[in-house]
């Protein structure tokens, strides 16, 4: 009872209930704050992390520009229907190369943190061209456009190297390479073995079906193919990191 008499006395009290929610709050934000200054880097370093190739960059690109976030978000939170749905939990470490992260708000379509490789070139190209034919349920918008629009990325390079300036470990290999990477990624007759030694497990082919073009739409499944797939978590312990 004399908790419940001290608790009314503060309710009833604007300002003192005023400085005791300051102090709450100053205290809580020490607490959460304070050990940041501690660590040399809140992100822990995951095995198998890299920086998008060109041409999975520029893919990236096209996915903002069409406001694909919007539908789909790319983060499994850590839940077991979550999970159990669309895989492994996301780590920090796979967004920290990303400007800007595409976590996303909503899901009007599924995650696609981890789509890559669960379906084929083909299917995501059909799926972008009409969503209907793979999935009638569908209200995605169609984007066959995409397979008719060439790619055009005005200065590869340059990107490369604004975002070597931010923290993304490009090298002055892969800026020097960039041009050639990218069509080299998309072309089925191409000599990859530089571009996969810069950027290990880039998936490399014909993604769009028409080798003599580079396409918005292969940028873009390119882009799709990747995500999720540079961290192998069966070697992942989620309580000691890589083991």
């Amino acid at each position: 009872m004399a908790l419940m008499e001290k608790h009314e006395i503060l309710e009833k009290n604007a300002t003192l209930l005023l400085v005791a929610s300051l102090l709450v709050v100053t205290v809580g934000g020490i607490v959460e704050i304070a050990p940041l200054f501690y660590l040399e880097n809140t992100i822990e370093k995951v095995e198998g992390m890299r920086p998008y190739s060109p041409l999975e960059l520029a893919g990236r690109n096209i996915y903002i520009r069409e406001g694909c976030y919007v539908c789909h978000s790319q983060m499994i939170r850590p839940f077991r229907d979550e999970v159990e749905r669309y895989g492994h939990y996301s780590l920090a470490a796979e967004s920290m190369y990303d400007h800007p992260f595409q976590w996303g708000s909503k899901r009007t379509g599924p995650d696609l943190a981890r789509v890559g490789g669960r379906y084929s070139d083909v299917w995501h190209v059909d799926h972008l061209i009409e969503p209907r034919n793979v999935v009638p349920e569908s209200i995605m918008p169609s984007y066959a456009f995409l397979k008719a629009t060439p790619l055009k990325v005005a200065n590869v390079a340059g990107h490369l190297g604004a975002s070597a300036i931010v923290g993304v470990p490009y090298t002055d290999d892969m800026i020097a390479n960039a041009e050639a990477d990218l069509a080299a990624q998309a072309n089925p007759d191409a000599d990859t073995s530089g571009l996969l030694a810069r950027y290990p497990k880039a998936v490399t082919g014909d993604f769009d079906g028409n080798p003599a073009e580079l396409t918005e739409m292969d940028a873009l499944v390119a882009y799709l193919q990747m995500l999720g797939t540079l961290v192998d978590f069966s070697k992942y312990d989620e309580t000691a990191g890589y083991r």
